[in-house]
């Protein structure tokens, strides 16, 4: 085949260019309007589901009547001055509600690990509520196993004419999400107190106890409710 025909083939097989530039936007929204109309992946509508009760959860938490005072006495150190800390002395002494009240103030402040320590003290002690924060939050992460292991925490420490617990909690948590909640979130102020905590958190970057001063501003998100 002599060259000149060869280009005459090739010419006859050549794709025309169009004039129109390619709407290069256009073609993403579409993209995404396709995306849409799938089958959504039900590893991340769980995750999504458990966060957004663990949001509800930590709010409801937090205006609990009783949830300032507390805060209060999580802010008192039982260590005296001039000695070094005991932890299983520390842990005795520490006030089981406030660490589920206070880790819920951190999760909802944007402090999700520092949260899982203190719900940790106190699921430890028992706390069923501090549980089910865990149950949900490592549904959240896609933690199957310590999801399991924190429902099988919540379900052992029911008692005897006490096991609605953990339907009661979803039921708030499945309403409040359809219908709405008072339950205020953290005001500025507050989540600015926390923010200063954890700027002197230490290198595991763990948010300690909160102090006197965030206390007071707890009080005072408390009064204006």
């Amino acid at each position: 085949m002599s060259t000149s025909a060869l280009d005459e083939v090739l010419a006859d097989v050549c794709i025309p260019s169009s004039s129109k530039s390619f709407d290069v936007a256009g073609g993403l929204r579409r993209l995404a309007a396709d995306a849409a109309l799938g089958s959504p992946n039900p590893d991340l509508a769980r995750a999504a589901q458990a966060q957004q009760r663990l949001s509800v959860v930590s709010r409801w938490v937090l205006n609990e009547p009783g949830a300032a005072g507390h805060v209060d006495r999580l802010a008192v150190d039982p260590t005296p001055a001039g000695e070094e800390p005991d932890h299983a002395e520390a842990v005795k002494q520490l006030d089981i509600d406030g660490a589920l009240v206070f880790g819920c103030l951190l999760y909802l402040t944007g402090h999700p690990e520092s949260a899982e320590f203190w719900w940790k003290l106190a699921a430890g002690a028992g706390h069923r509520a501090a549980a089910y924060c865990l149950h949900l939050r490592h549904f959240e992460l896609g933690e199957d196993r310590e999801a399991q292991h924190w429902l099988h925490q919540l379900i052992q420490s029911m008692n005897e004419g006490d096991d609605g617990f953990f339907e009661a909690l979803e039921t708030v948590a499945k309403y409040v999400g359809t219908n709405g909640s008072a339950a205020s979130a953290p005001t500025s102020y507050l989540e600015a107190e926390v923010e200063r905590l954890a700027s002197r958190a230490p290198g595991c970057g763990i948010v300690r106890r909160p102090d006197r001063r965030l206390a007071d501003r707890f009080h005072r998100f408390a009064s204006c409710r």
